[in-house]
């Protein structure tokens, strides 16, 4: 079987600002204290965050990312050469960094199956913004290899981390899994991750109708006031693959109802300009937020689109540049690097991707002027990272 993804490429040296072969191409921001820059998309939305996908592998099989019936023993990954090297995958996040990237997320797949992840990390980590500030550099993990990497990963320079947990009932999370993992063995991971020094934790429950949304309350009681944040995600329709269908999508709302039906929970501000996730804290008996007891979020993606505050762009494994997480289509920024770019070349070649940009399924989705059935071209999230 081809690669799927292979052939949905698009070329970027005609793209405008291109400098190809032109030695001394000055950066898109050269002119500018860069401290004050803003590289904006056509919707005037800024790059702030970049999610690298290391990995088109995972030892999951998730029926909602990777389902079984397509990720079987017949399907073809992507070849060791296709992919970029760590010291590509650091060369191009600098040029993003320059252009306004502040975080950077890590995910696959299972990004944890790339061998030596913690040499990425630990490259990643010497960058810093125009300013002289470190990065913000996360991992979003499915937990089975935690355990055993977690120490490495802090040494590494790792700030934070997230762990996919769709449950804490053994069975329904095997049945989830498809590959019969057990839950304990990702809470152990959690725990590890606690005991090296990870104070920034965070729990990805994906909610789908029928299948797990009667784990909402037990997930809460469970991380509530252990210093991790549990985030409830609706069931998104990424890819084309996953069968998604809109009456299996748990609303937010309705996760909401679920978890006032126990604790008492109030409001918080958001942390950034364009996070994903909406904050709610669990109140004291005085109706404050009491930290102690941590915090949820609620990720709406498909009842309350944030597209207006969207600051991300993903890196493929391969080095494709994709601008939204439905897109159909990737920039070839690996064919660029590996022809003798420049740095200069390589940023002007990412802003003028930017500065294209006006992706906005989810909102166009909700509005009815978008089909509802994903597209049958659309990248798989394992492909394209979630």
């Amino acid at each position: 079987m081809q690669n799927r993804f292979s052939h949905r490429i698009v070329p970027i040296l005609d793209q405008r600002n291109i400098q190809i072969g032109v030695h001394n191409a000055r950066s898109p921001l050269a002119n500018t204290d860069p401290s004050q820059a803003t590289l904006l998309d056509a919707l005037e939305r800024p790059m702030r965050d970049l999610r690298i996908s290391v990995t088109d592998r995972c030892n999951f099989r998730c029926s909602y990312c990777m389902p079984k019936e397509v990720f079987n023993s017949d399907y073809t990954y992507l070849p060791h050469q296709a992919l970029l090297t760590f010291e590509e995958i650091t060369r191009l996040s600098k040029q993003f960094v320059s252009l306004g990237v502040r975080k950077i997320r890590l995910t696959g797949g299972e990004p944890l199956l790339r061998k030596n992840i913690e040499s990425l990390i630990a490259q990643l980590a010497t960058l810093r913004t125009p300013n002289g500030e470190p990065l913000d550099i996360t991992l979003t993990t499915n937990g089975s290899l935690l355990a055993r990497k977690a120490f490495a990963l802090r040494q590494a320079g790792l700030k934070r981390i997230t762990v996919s947990l769709d449950g804490l009932d053994d069975y329904v999370f095997r049945q989830m899994n498809q590959v019969d993992y057990p839950v304990s063995d990702v809470l152990q991971g959690i725990a590890a991750a606690r005991d090296v020094g990870f104070t920034s934790i965070k729990v990805n429950m994906v909610v789908k109708r029928g299948t797990n949304e009667h784990e909402i309350l037990p997930m809460a009681r469970h991380f509530r006031g252990t210093g991790a944040t549990l985030r409830f995600i609706e069931y998104m329709d990424v890819g084309a693959t996953n069968g998604w269908r809109m009456d299996e999508v748990f609303p937010s709302q309705k996760v909401m109802e679920t978890l006032r039906s126990e604790f008492e929970l109030v409001q918080l501000a958001a942390h950034v300009q364009g996070e994903t996730a909406q904050r709610w804290g669990y109140a004291d008996s005085r109706g404050v937020h009491d930290p102690a007891l941590g915090e949820i979020g609620l990720i709406s993606s498909v009842t309350q689109a944030f597209c207006s505050d969207c600051s991300r762009a993903r890196l493929t494994t391969e080095g494709k540049l994709f601008l939204c997480l439905f897109a159909s289509q990737g920039h070839d920024l690996k064919t660029l690097l590996r022809s003798g770019a420049n740095d200069d070349q390589l940023a002007n070649a990412i802003a003028s991707i930017w500065e294209h940009r006006s992706d906005r399924y989810s909102a166009l989705r909700a509005s009815g002027t978008a089909a509802d059935a994903p597209s049958p071209s659309r990248a798989e999230m394992s492909y394209i990272g979630g």
